[in-house]
């Protein structure tokens, strides 16, 4: 299935909706230190409702200690300057689908980090910054998942 990166989260409330979408796709969530937040944390729980023992989540100390784990052939850097459409991408299972903080995104680093495959983009209106995080996961979790003919789906 799909892996979905988080690069240091800052509000419980997407990353207990993540978790949610994680339990409910069979995606794992793998989240990327600093969080701002600890998993005791009442938004967390309450966002995430009773599927915290479904997902699998894992928390890494640094994006380093990740692609070690996580050992990605192909990474793909949601960011509103992306070069590429969501729509456009030919998702396969295993596939890392990274996001960044809530303020401000991914660093550029991540951006051009060479686990990088592509930097991606969400249509939105060219007036507005950007989409609420645990959102644009799904939105990126669902389309791949798509593509799969939801694999393993009660459909």
């Amino acid at each position: 299935m799909f892996r979905i990166l988080f690069h240091a989260p800052e509000i419980p409330g997407n990353t207990g909706n993540a978790i949610r979408l994680a339990a409910i796709t069979g995606a794992q969530l793998h989240l990327v230190e600093p969080l701002g937040f600890d998993f005791s944390d009442a938004k967390l729980r309450r966002a995430g409702l009773d599927y915290h023992d479904l997902a699998v989540v894992t928390v890494h100390k640094s994006i380093e200690d990740a692609w070690r784990e996580l050992q990605p052939e192909r990474v793909y850097a949601f960011t509103s300057d992306g070069t590429a459409s969501y729509a456009d991408i030919a998702y396969r299972p295993g596939d890392v689908l990274m996001f960044g903080q809530e303020s401000v995104g991914l660093p550029e680093h991540l951006k051009s980090d060479p686990h990088v495959t592509a930097t991606v983009r969400l249509p939105m209106l060219p007036s507005l910054r950007s989409l609420n995080l645990a959102n644009a996961a799904s939105i990126a979790v669902y389309e791949a998942w798509r593509q799969q003919g939801f694999s393993g789906a009660q459909i």
